[in-house]
């Protein structure tokens, strides 16, 4: 029950201080009142406010972002350790220089939008933007839970628009052309990739010990991810996790010749069961920027092809040209690793000649065969 403490001024004067005890039972003051009435008023309210759960410490919002998201957010999160290097990467480059020193209940909703204002001004792309004001949320939302703050300032925040640029998918001859111009010795990594729709990490993390040279079959189970060093928890730059993206290893067939490749790649090596399959000369593991930009990049321009092809884009042509050719949707989602079949759906009708198939359809049902002419009696 809240009570008054009278105190004496050095004047003489009468002042009446509102007392109280928050969650912990520790004594707190709610002000210094003239009159007694109003003293009990205001000890009463913050009394209520504890009985139901709403009272906050305010003191609790002078903790610095900075300190927030080092000691309890980023601690918290049940996430993959590339995951977590990524997010100390975004709040390094994006919102300790921004939100750092300031403390978390002073941050307002204008100084969020004020962020995401200037990032899309700059050049930020939408779907950063959105990515980046994602996790900034979650900051918040933690810090609510925690009663840090007693609001999510990321909540009404206005983000820019983002315009889905229509997505084009790598035809055979298209993928024939870069193969033609990569040097020869990448040719057998990007043959697998093509073949199997693998992602990146998965391809680069393959070992003999993950074939069947038998069977002819291939079980995806290690994945390689690549961390800056400065946010790596290990100093490492590769990291190995020995389960892929999807959390469940998956085995899939290989066509003939490819296995004939890999077989023969394997043997003139002389690759143990444990060795990387695709490595540098060192052995070690592709590194995807360099890769990307001495070896990748090099050969999309030399191959003739007029767009903007990504190493990814082998994934995504692999889905579209198994749909193409008629393979159902749940058997292309269990080769390709997707946790869920909305996700395959989309490398439906991707490839260029498409909507041409469609039109033909179309015009097929609108406009049918004519009848043969019936033959004259005799």
């Amino acid at each position: 029950m809240a009570w008054v403490k009278v105190r004496i001024t050095g004047d003489g004067d009468k002042r009446f201080v509102a007392c109280y005890r928050d969650p912990e039972d520790r004594e707190r003051s709610a002000g210094t009142f003239s009159s007694r009435r109003a003293a009990e008023r205001a000890g009463n309210r913050e009394e209520a406010k504890v009985r139901d759960g709403s009272w906050h410490d305010h003191s609790r919002g002078e903790v610095t972002f900075a300190e927030y998201v080092q000691t309890v957010w980023l601690p918290s999160k049940q996430v993959e350790t590339s995951t977590l290097a990524a997010y100390r990467s975004y709040l390094d480059k994006h919102f300790i220089p921004t939100f750092g020193r300031r403390p978390m209940g002073k941050i307002l909703p204008s100084e969020i939008q004020r962020w995401v204002t200037n990032a899309t001004e700059h050049g930020l792309s939408a779907a950063s933007v959105g990515k980046y004001h994602t996790m900034l949320g979650s900051v918040f939302e933690r810090a609510l839970v925690d009663r840090v703050v007693t609001f999510n300032p990321c909540a009404h925040t206005e983000l820019p628009k983002r315009v889905k640029k229509k997505a084009r998918t790598l035809t055979p001859e298209e993928y024939e052309a870069i193969l033609s111009a990569l040097p020869v010795q990448h040719r057998l990594m990007v043959e697998t990739a093509i073949n199997t729709g693998m992602r990146w990490g998965e391809l680069i993390a393959l070992k003999p010990r993950h074939l069947d040279l038998t069977t002819g079959r291939l079980t995806v189970e290690e994945t390689i991810v690549e961390v800056s060093i400065k946010n790596s928890p290990t100093g490492q730059r590769m990291l190995t996790k020995p389960y892929p993206k999807d959390n469940e290893p998956r085995t899939m067939g290989l066509p003939a010749e490819l296995v004939a490749q890999l077989g023969a790649h394997i043997a003139e090596r002389r690759l143990k069961p444990g060795d990387l399959l695709f490595a540098t000369r060192e052995g070690t593991p592709f590194s995807r920027n360099t890769f990307r930009t001495r070896v990748w990049r090099p050969a999309v321009a030399a191959s003739g092809v007029d767009f903007d092809v990504r190493f990814h884009d082998l994934r995504h042509a692999h889905a579209s040209w198994l749909l193409a050719g008629g393979s159902d949707l749940k058997s292309v989602m269990d080769r390709m690793g997707h946790a869920q079949i909305t996700t395959t759906q989309k490398y439906l009708h991707t490839l260029p000649d498409a909507d041409t198939k469609n039109l033909t359809a179309l015009n097929k049902t609108r406009s049918p065969a004519p009848s043969p002419a019936p033959e004259p009696p005799d």
